[in-house]
């Protein structure tokens, strides 16, 4: 469904994202993991067509997405990290405004904007302003968005930001299920321990480079260590976080002159 192929991103002649390749197949959950700096958002965004790669191309069903964007854009649900959305609507309006703007029935957005809200446990809320809504329920919103158009590639970045653990359940089950749907899914996240568990195949990305691609139990099986977060830190070479900690604790008792 989706061929990421050599992409590179450059800045000024310095490489953000340099040579990245990857499949992501119809009922396929890929987790695409790296530190901070790694290179992760600049894919999304070449990704998602928000920019163009310096090199390289992002094929969707075997087409370059550029030949046509607002095609491959109909097909795509995208939970950025940072979303921005139109905090004076409220949450039943930004879905209608979404459903809308992706030439939805107007009876079809009625009935999946409401259900979704009920869904997610927002039906109360969904006639108040989203300035209102905590960091989690503007979370439950952009998922909604999201799923609004039955997509077939769906983008999760950073989607458990903000929300509360039983709806951080409910996300770890439904990304199962949308899996089982044939949906093909991208999942960016820190959270290590819900991407061993949700994801068919992980991508670990370092200095903007792929370093690993292969399921979570076949990385901690051959390089024989206990869990994936291990896997991590010893791919990209991640600092020394119980000693920087001590060495926090000591400065934090440094005594006064």
């Amino acid at each position: 469904m989706l061929e990421v192929r050599n992409l590179t991103k450059r800045y000024r002649t310095i490489p953000a994202v340099q040579n990245v390749s990857f499949t992501l197949a119809p009922g396929e959950v890929l987790g695409y993991l790296g530190p901070n700096g790694s290179g992760k958002s600049t894919t999304v965004k070449m990704i998602t067509g928000m920019i163009e790669p310096s090199d390289g191309e992002v094929l969707f069903h075997g087409r370059n997405i550029h030949d046509d964007l607002p095609a491959f854009r109909a097909h795509l649900g995208y939970v950025p990290e940072e979303a921005q959305v139109y905090t004076h609507l409220s949450g039943l309006e930004y879905l209608q405004l979404v459903g809308r703007l992706r030439g939805m029935p107007e009876k079809l957005i009625e009935t999946k904007a409401r259900g979704l809200l009920q869904v997610f446990s927002l039906e109360a809320s969904q006639y108040s302003a989203i300035s209102d809504y905590s960091k989690g329920m503007k979370q439950r919103v952009l998922l909604s968005a999201a799923l609004m158009h039955d997509p077939q590639l769906l983008i999760f970045d950073e989607p458990l930001s903000g929300l509360d653990a039983v709806t951080a359940r409910l996300f770890k089950d439904l990304l199962i299920l949308l899996a089982r749907e044939g949906k093909a899914v991208l999942y960016i996240s820190h959270v290590l321990e819900v991407v061993e568990r949700v994801c068919d195949r992980v991508i670990i990305l370092s200095k903007g480079h792929v370093v690993a691609d292969a399921p979570p139990a076949k990385l901690t099986n051959y390089m024989k260590l206990p869990d994936l977060e291990s896997v991590f830190a010893q791919l990209v070479q991640q600092t020394d976080t119980e000693q920087v900690a001590r060495d926090l604790i000591s400065v934090m008792q440094t005594a006064s002159p």
